[in-house]
């Protein structure tokens, strides 16, 4: 009788065991939340390739998770494949980044790509943050000039 419950209740106990680690690796999967927030595609003023206007070209990344976010080898990239890799810098839980076009010193909070030329296109473009791995995590896509940003 003992093995005939027992083997009543293994496909139940199975099921709720698999039930049980789908809902326990389900948020750790989610945990950090980093995503594109806000792109400044179109910097203000005339397109002069000086630092003060690459450097009006931005995309903003925020962390909208719990706790802090390793970026190592991340990738941020436009349509036409322009990357910017982060180095090992990391992002606090709710915090936000802004990834400038231009030259600059590195913050917490500000990072440059060291560029002379503009990334980001005014018309229409993609802007992609993808893990180290290739796993893409965020874009944020524009199809005409508008008021030249956009939040995502």
């Amino acid at each position: 009788m003992w093995n005939i419950r027992l083997r009543a209740a293994l496909p139940a106990l199975a099921g709720a065991a698999l039930l049980t680690g789908t809902l326990l690796t389900a948020p750790a999967q989610a945990a950090g939340g980093v995503s594109i927030y806000h792109v400044w595609y179109d910097s203000p003023g005339k397109d002069d390739r000086s630092d003060k206007s690459l450097n009006a070209e931005w995309v903003q990344i925020r962390n909208t998770g719990g706790s802090t976010v390793s970026l190592k080898g991340w990738v941020l990239k436009d349509a036409s494949n322009h990357r910017y890799v982060f180095k090992n810098v990391s992002i606090g839980a709710g915090k936000y980044m802004k990834i400038h076009t231009g030259r600059g010193s590195d913050t917490a909070t500000d990072k440059y790509q060291g560029r002379r030329a503009y990334v980001w296109n005014n018309d229409r473009d993609t802007a992609t943050l993808t893990r180290a791995n290739g796993a893409k995590v965020s874009s944020c896509s524009w199809t005409k000039p508008g008021a030249g940003h956009k939040y995502c």
